[in-house]
């Protein structure tokens, strides 16, 4: 049995600048999980189109249950190979990518094409598909439900980096990250709980003083 994924997203930028941002994605502050990127292969059609393969390693953490299962010396980073079809002429690029090793715990394989968005001109759409699978006797069940989980996951943190990277292109202020929203969050907080304890200190000083003055009248 195949967990299947369906989805579409839509970036609020022309086809040109999304086509010009994908090969320039990594880093961003949402692909940590991405180590490494090559082309291996490119080249262009009779037809002027664009084919392109490349290897890319990520990091591929099991679940705490999945660990007991397997040595400890299981490799923690898996391979993918990405191939894709760029048509200038249509304006569409089709990817499919899947991973090469780690294949027996879990394949995932996607498919997306990135298109005009038929109702506004200068924005994208994105038509994803992913069908992950399991050959492990026992828990590809579980497996397979894991990886669906953790696709999704990856879908969002690829339309942010995506975001992040078309707004750099666009001489755009980047959105800042949900790390960096955090910390700033926790020292305005920090810098409020000190204010509120100085403050505090200053009224009880002053009651005291007050306090100590009225004693003093009535010795």
């Amino acid at each position: 049995m195949v967990k299947y994924f369906l989805g579409q997203s839509v970036l609020r930028s022309s086809w040109d600048q999304v086509f010009a941002a994908f090969w320039q994605r990594y880093p961003n502050p949402y692909s940590k999980h991405v180590l490494t990127e090559d082309i291996v292969h490119r080249e262009v059609t009779p037809d002027q189109k664009l084919l392109s393969r490349r290897l890319l390693t990520k990091t591929n953490r099991m679940p705490r249950w999945a660990e007991r299962l397997f040595p400890a010396n299981v490799a923690h980073s898996v391979y993918i190979l990405e191939d894709s079809i760029v048509d200038p002429q249509n304006q569409t690029m089709t990817t499919f990518t899947w991973n090469i090793n780690h294949a027996r715990l879990m394949m995932v394989e996607e498919r997306c094409v990135y298109c005009v968005n038929s109702d506004n001109s200068g924005w994208t759409e994105i038509r994803r598909e992913a069908w992950v699978s399991s050959s492990l006797f026992g828990v590809s069940r579980a497996v397979q439900e894991f990886g669906l989980a953790r696709f999704k996951s990856n879908v969002t943190k690829t339309m942010k980096g995506f975001e992040y990277i078309l707004a750099k292109l666009q001489g755009e202020a980047p959105s800042r990250t949900l790390v960096e929203t955090a910390k700033e969050a926790k020292e305005k907080a920090k810098e409020t709980a000190l204010a509120a304890t100085e403050k505090a200190k200053d009224l009880a000083n002053k009651a005291a003083t007050k306090q100590q003055q009225q004693q003093q009248q009535f010795v």
